[in-house]
């Protein structure tokens, strides 16, 4: 007699992501997840009420693989912590390249987001920072405590970084400046990116401006 291995949430979840990198975001269907766990599709519901339930499910399995891996992590001053986490964070997404499109689709935020949140809070008022300012600090933080940076132009738009010599000739006379940073900033293939415009070097570069910017203003009180 096969024993079945029982199915609950946190294995239902675990095949989303597995779903998700193997055949894309697009596959990920209440369906296609039952097929591949060898159940009945209304077998999820019990667990997941509906596909938005599961991409917020989703959504918390990712976090859970960060927030799990931010606990191995020698602490620091705030600023050595937040580095680490967001970085940590960072490889998560670069390991599922399909999340960032995931999380900045969602119209409402998972509850794991927010304890998420409270706890990046709880390091900035920790080291000394006013609610007022660590406020500030997660608007210009953006999505970067998730690893990745939104795009400047946003995908599916009229902009193609992809574009090929003439027409990037095309473009340059209506706008020549953003013609010339394109030409200027196309990553070598080994750099890992999220994005044209989101490699390792910006998000490292724009997280330590951001952090040592901070730091100036606690210090002023």
């Amino acid at each position: 007699m096969v024993t079945r291995t029982p199915l609950t949430r946190e294995r239902v979840l675990e095949a989303a992501v597995a779903l998700a990198d193997r055949d894309g975001l697009a596959a990920l269907t209440m369906r296609g997840l039952a097929a591949g766990l060898g159940v009945e599709a209304m077998s999820l519901y019990h667990h997941l009420p509906g596909k938005q339930a599961l991409l917020d499910g989703v959504v918390e399995c990712l976090l859970g693989e960060v927030t799990a891996a931010v606990a191995h992590e020698h602490a620091g001053d705030w600023r050595t912590q937040l580095r680490r986490q967001f970085l940590t964070a960072r490889r998560v997404m670069l390991r599922h390249p399909w999340a960032p499109g995931l999380i900045a689709s969602r119209t409402s935020v998972p509850p794991t987001v927010f304890a998420y949140y409270d706890g990046i809070l709880a390091t900035l008022v920790g080291a000394g920072f006013t609610y007022h300012l660590a406020h500030r600090a997660l608007h210009a933080f953006g999505s970067m405590p998730l690893g990745f940076a939104q795009e400047v132009f946003a995908p599916g738009g009229d902009f193609e970084p992809e574009a090929s010599e003439a027409e990037l000739a095309a473009m340059a006379e209506a706008l020549p400046h953003v013609t010339a940073m394109v030409a200027s900033e196309i990553h070598d293939a080994g750099d890992p990116t999220l994005g044209w415009c989101d490699s390792q070097a910006e998000f490292e570069f724009t997280l330590d401006l951001l952090l040592n910017g901070l730091e100036d203003l606690r210090r002023q009180g």
